[in-house]
C-alpha cells in the first residue's frame, strides 16, 4: 500500500508540472487544504493557481520519501528540491512536503499537501 501511495505522489508531481487539471482535480478531495509559505488554498483556489500559473511547477527531485498508514489515511514525507516560477522569478527551495491521503470507496483522495521550507547552512 505505501508503494501505491509513493506512485499516487509522483502522478501528482507530474501533473502540477504540466497543470494536468482534471487529473488534479479527481485526486483533491473537496475539503483539501493547501498551505504554502506565504498562502493557504482550498482545492480550487489550488487548482486556480496552477491554471492562472501563479506559480509553475518546473522540476522536483524527490530525495527521501517516507509514507505511514493509519487504517484510511495515509501520510507521506517527500523531501525535495523544488523549482518553481513564482511571481516571475524563478527559484529553487529545499522543502519537507507533506501529503495527507484519505481513502474514500477505493480510491485515495489529496486531503491536504503542505510545504515546509528546510533551513540550509
Amino acid at each position: 500500500m505505501e508503494q501505491t501511495i509513493i506512485d499516487l505522489s509522483k502522478k501528482k508531481w507530474n501533473w502540477m508540472m504540466e497543470s494536468r487539471l482534471d487529473e488534479l482535480n479527481n485526486l483533491f478531495h473537496e475539503k483539501a487544504v493547501f498551505v504554502h509559505m506565504g498562502a493557504t488554498f482550498s482545492k480550487n483556489e489550488e487548482t486556480a493557481v496552477i491554471k492562472n500559473k501563479s506559480i509553475i511547477y518546473k522540476d522536483v527531485d524527490i530525495q527521501e520519501t517516507s509514507v505511514q498508514i493509519i487504517e484510511t489515511t495515509a501520510i507521506l514525507l517527500n523531501k525535495v528540491s523544488l523549482v518553481a516560477v513564482v511571481g516571475g522569478n524563478e527559484v529553487t527551495n529545499p522543502f519537507v512536503v507533506t501529503e495527507v491521503y484519505i481513502q474514500e470507496e477505493q480510491q485515495w483522495k489529496l486531503a491536504s499537501l503542505s510545504f515546509t521550507k528546510l533551513l540550509t547552512s
